[in-house]
Parts: structure tokens; C-alpha cells; sequence
């Protein structure tokens, strides 16, 4: 599919580049000496010989930091600039902060870009047990094929939870899934930016994960998928946006998507491909469909099929067409539904909902679904 058939437009609304440093002050006032201050628990990736210049190669002194810091369970703090690096792995319990300066088109402040593309990921966190990803922008430059940005790969759940946290940091240009998670166990994704990726923004295969407050934007996949086992995830506040898909659950349960809002996916906005014990509410879901096929049901707001003890209600949803009137007016459909049992989908609002009908029963229900008092009007645009 090309590129720019899900990419934003450009002009959009930029962060300030200038971010609130948080604890960042900390680092950089212990971490600036000649040497290495291999005794103190923040240290400074420039110690280890890292130039940020954009042209070194700072793989051997990102990595000796990152693993100077987890003899002491300390932090590594990246200074602003860009730092080339091929694979890093990173530690248990190891902090790796820098200045969260990107805005909404590109990397700011503390920017790691990827040198190989023959590597499997830029930040390997696979038994990274307890670490923290905070104030970073993760670059991939389009480099190889399949190379994503953050990546957990095990071969089983073991047992130990993962309790990683990605925190305030941009994830972008990255030729496979922008964070991709095989086997995650307990985690959080918050108030960070994860873009502009060949593959999806976020791939789980695993559970009780916290996604708060990001952005996932522009990803030529789906802006969060996960099609292997999955469980017990919470989505609140999150703009989901410009992505191929928006979200995609296949065989999921225990899932709180509420407050998100979801923009201009090129196919359904939210899908549910057989799913249990879901709550969908108050959410915003606006102009699906894109780039699908008028009168298919991947040009639709929701799709529920083959779900169990799920809620939709309270949600909101709109046509519309690009920015600056562009492209086409979408999606056909509003709310499609399949094979329920024990479901409620009531009170979602439909004003200029979709183009050819607002909701479609495909059948196939067991007892107790509920459809009902769904209020709203076909849009004019695009009939």
C-alpha cells in the first residue's frame, strides 16, 4: 500500500519541542564529569566515549552505560542529540532517560537512530525484567526489513512479570512494528508517541498491559493489534489515528477501552474478531475507512463478531473525509455486529454516522443480545 495513503497530513499540530524535563536535572547534574562515575547510580551515556554527533557509531558506549548501570540497578541518562547505534539490550531494573523534546512530525532531544538494518530490533528489552524506558525518541530511519523499535521476545511467559514501562518517548520509522511485544506480561505504555511504522504501532501477544494517554499515528499496520493470545489490557485516553487499522483484537478478553478517540483508520476504526468481557464506552471513533472498499464491512466504525459479555455503549461516531477536504467520505457502515451472546450495544450516538447504514445485524446470535436506542441520521456526503 503507498506510504502516503495513511501517513497525516503534513502541518499538523506539533508538541513543544522543549518538554518538561522532569527528573532529568538529576542525571545531567551527576552524570557531566570526564570519567565514568562508575560509583553513582545515574550515568551519563558521554562518559562512555557516546558523541551524539549523529555520525559516530555510539553502540559499545550506549551499551557499556546501560550495562554499568545494571550492576547497581542505576539509570542511564542520554543528553540531547542523536545517537547512531546498532541493537542495544537492555537490563533488569535499568532506567534509560533523556529529554523528551520530539514533536509530532519528528525526533527532538535525546534521539537514538538506528545504524543496522540487519538488526532484529533498536532496544531489545527480552528479560529486561522492571526496566524503564523514559524521555527517549527511538529512530529507525526506514532502515532493513522488519526491524522493529522496541521489542520483548520469550519463548514462554516463565515467571516473572515483565513490569517494563515505556514512558514520554517517541517510537517511529521502524521498518516492522513499532513496539512489539511476544509473551509481555504486566507493563505500561504511557504519554509517548509511536509512529510512522511499517507495521503496526503496538503487537502484543500477552496481557495485563496499561496503554494511557499515547499517540499511535500513521502506522501502515494497525495502531494496536494483537492476534494471538491476549487478555486484560486497559485503553483510556489514547488518539489512535491515521493507522491502516485502528485497534484489532482477535480472541481477547478482559479489555477497558474507554475515553480514546480514533481518527481516519484505513479500515475499521475498532474490531473485535471474537472476544469476551470487553467494556467499549465513551469513546470518539471518526471517519473510518479510509482506504477500504465502500460497502465492505472493513469500511465501518465498530465491528463486533463473535463476542461474549461485551459492552458498547456510550460510544460516539462520525463520518468524515481527509483534512483540507480531501479523499473519500467514509466509512459505509457504522456498528457491525455477529454472533453475540449476553451483549449490550445501546445509547452509542450516530449523528452523520455513516454513509449507507448505521447498524448491520449479520446474525448468528445466541441469548441475551441487546441492541438498542442507538440514535442517528445517515450522512449526506458521499451517497
Amino acid at each position: 500500500m503507498p506510504e502516503d495513503t495513511i501517513k497525516p497530513p503534513t502541518g499538523r499540530r506539533q508538541i513543544a519541542r522543549a518538554a518538561a524535563l522532569g527528573g532529568a536535572w538529576l542525571a545531567m547534574k551527576r552524570g557531566m564529569g570526564a570519567a565514568p562515575v562508575v560509583e553513582d547510580t545515574v550515568i551519563n551515556v558521554r562518559q562512555f566515549g557516546a558523541k551524539g554527533d549523529g555520525t559516530s557509531d555510539d553502540t559499545k558506549a550506549i551499551q557499556s552505560a546501560i550495562d554499568a548501570a545494571a550492576a547497581r540497578g542505576g539509570a542511564v541518562f542520554v543528553p540531547p542529540g542523536i545517537y547512531r547505534s546498532a541493537e542495544l539490550q537492555m537490563r533488569p531494573h535499568v532506567a534509560l532517560t533523556g529529554v523528551p523534546a520530539w514533536d509530532y512530525e519528528h525526533g527532538f532531544g535525546s534521539v537514538i537512530r538506528l545504524a543496522d538494518g540487519r538488526a532484529g530490533c533498536l532496544l531489545n528489552i527480552t528479560g529486561a525484567f522492571g526496566a524503564t524506558i523514559d524521555g527517549v525518541s527511538l529512530d529507525g530511519g526506514k532502515l532493513g526489513d522488519g526491524v522493529h523499535g522496541v521489542w520483548l521476545n520469550k519463548p514462554d511467559y516463565g515467571k516473572q512479570e515483565d513490569t517494563f514501562r515505556i514512558e514520554r518517548s517517541q517510537i517511529a520509522n521502524f521498518t516492522g512494528d513499532g513496539v512489539r511485544l511476544t509473551r509481555a506480561w504486566c507493563f505500561s505504555i504511557r504519554h509517548s508517541m509511536i509512529a510512522y511504522n511499517a507495521g503496526d504501532g503496538i503487537s502484543l501477544r500477552g496481557w495485563d498491559g496499561f496503554f494511557l494517554d499515547n499517540w499511535l499515528s500513521g502506522n501502515r499496520g494497525a495502531g494496536f493489534a494483537a492476534r494471538d493470545e491476549n487478555a486484560s489490557c486497559t485503553f483510556t485516553g489514547n488518539r489512535i489515528e491515521w493507522n491502516r487499522e485502528g485497534i484489532l483484537i482477535v480472541g481477547g478478553n478482559g479489555y477497558n477501552i474507554t475515553g480514546n478517540f480514533f481518527d481516519r483508520a484505513g479500515t475499521c476504526g475498532l474490531a473485535i474478531l471474537g472476544g469476551e468481557q470487553m467494556s467499549i464506552t465513551g469513546n470518539f471513533v471518526k471517519r473510518s475507512g479510509k482506504i477500504a472498499k465502500p460497502g465492505t464491512y472493513d469500511s465501518s466504525q465498530i465491528r463486533l463478531e463473535r463476542a461474549r459479555g461485551v459492552t458498547c455503549c456510550g460510544n460516539n461516531l462520525v463520518v468524515g473525509r481527509d483534512d483540507n477536504s480531501a479523499g473519500i467520505w467514509s466509512p459505509s457502515y457504522g456498528i457491525v455486529y455477529k454472533e453475540l451472546q449476553h451483549c449490550v450495544i445501546s445509547n452509542n450516538v450516530l449523528h452523520d454516522g455513516a454513509i449507507q447504514q448505521l447498524i448491520v445485524d449479520l446474525g448468528g446470535h445466541g441469548e441475551g443480545a441487546v441492541v438498542k436506542d442507538n440514535p442517528g441520521c445517515l450522512s449526506g456526503h458521499g451517497a
